[in-house]
């Protein structure tokens, strides 16, 4: 057993002269063109900014003397329109797609994705429902009830989802996505009452289900780094038992790895972080699905260089998205629209090629 052990993790191990550099590099590289996406979105909009302005007006922010010549506008509508909105959208990207990258290694299902329990079902149900009482009188702030409720039915569809499916300890794939397609369907059902509750208010609804970040702010970022970052950087730490777990239960048992134990907690960590990004921006589908499939074409399975770069690579699509969504288009369309019309197709491709797969 011991020498088996030992096989097994030299197998895992990559070799030090190939991937050291890769995994130090190329994050690196990733991270530089993230810098740039987001200096270049600050400066696109009606209003078009510099470069040099838009560093000196960060600057400012720490200390910094203001420039004679800056207009006084600019502070205004970096700080406190653009900055925020982009800022919401990397964070969400890159979140989506790190939990992309932990549902299709542990359910070992290149179709997964951060949807697939059910959990943008139930953020949508407790997001419509907020928005139904807004509209029959309830008196608390719409900014703060609708991310809150979002969060709360995300949350409790998680725990339904995982009471169903695990009645011991030992996860099954087919049994979480069985009930989550289960949840899924009764929480439709649910939203479909309330689009038919609110009647002449149900655009609002629509809307919300549709995605967007228009409206985003500082309080949204705060949110997003408190509950999003911790989740990342925990489910990164966990990429060497991530690789092991890819080789079966009795291989990561018998290199001392509880299976059942780091599958409903990665499970629940990048659950809990796509509820807190459906919170902000509403239903953004396909990012956790085309992200990581693609980055594990390109880098392979090796989650140690996966994760970050998918999180890079998620931050980088969904700022692409969501730029061209405001920018390029003479009306702006709700990103989830956008990112649905891209990965749908995409999607198609995946399962063709799965089943035929299959067939061989």
């Amino acid at each position: 057993m011991t020498a088996k052990a030992s096989s097994d993790h030299t197998q895992l191990s990559p070799r030090s002269g190939r991937r050291l550099p890769v995994r130090l590099i190329l994050p690196l590289l990733l991270t530089a063109l993230l810098a740039v996406q987001i200096v270049s979105a600050t400066g696109l909009g009606y209003i078009k900014i510099d470069p040099a302005d838009i560093v000196s007006v960060l600057l400012m922010q720490l200390g910094a003397a203001v420039p004679a010549d800056l207009t006084p506008s600019f502070p205004f509508v970096i700080m406190e329109v653009r900055l925020p909105r982009i800022l919401c959208a990397a964070l969400v990207g890159g979140s989506l797609a790190v939990a992309g990258c932990v549902f299709q290694s542990l359910l070992q299902n290149p179709l997964a994705d951060p949807y697939t329990l059910g959990i943008s079902s139930g953020a949508a149900f407790g997001a419509s429902l907020a928005i139904l009482l807004l509209m029959f009188g309830l008196t608390l702030p719409g900014s703060l009830i609708i991310p809150l409720f979002a969060f709360i039915g995300a949350v409790l569809t998680l725990f339904v989802v995982f009471s169903l499916s695990s009645p011991s300890t030992r996860l099954s794939s087919n049994s979480l996505i069985l009930s989550g397609i289960i949840v899924s369907a009764i929480l439709s059902a649910g939203i479909s009452l309330i689009k038919f509750l609110a009647d002449e208010q149900v655009n609002a609804i629509i809307f919300w289900l549709m995605g967007s970040f228009i409206g985003t702010g500082w309080a949204d970022v705060s949110m997003l780094l408190v509950l999003v970052l911790p989740s990342c950087l925990l489910i990164g730490g966990h990429a060497r038992e991530l690789d092991i777990m890819s080789f079966g239960d009795r291989t990561a048992d018998s290199l001392g790895i509880d299976s059942p134990a780091v599958r409903k907690r990665l499970l629940v960590v990048a659950s809990l972080a796509t509820a807190a990004c459906v919170s902000v921006s509403g239903i953004i589908g396909f990012i956790g699905l085309i992200v990581p499939h693609f980055v594990r074409m390109a880098l392979g399975p090796d989650n140690r260089l996966l994760i970050p770069c998918s999180f890079l690579c998620g931050a980088i699509l969904l700022l692409l998205a969501d730029t061209v969504t405001r920018v390029m288009l003479p009306t702006e369309l709700p990103i989830g629209v956008l990112t649905a019309l891209i990965g749908g197709p995409f999607f198609c491709y995946i399962f063709r090629r799965t089943q035929l797969a299959r067939w061989r």
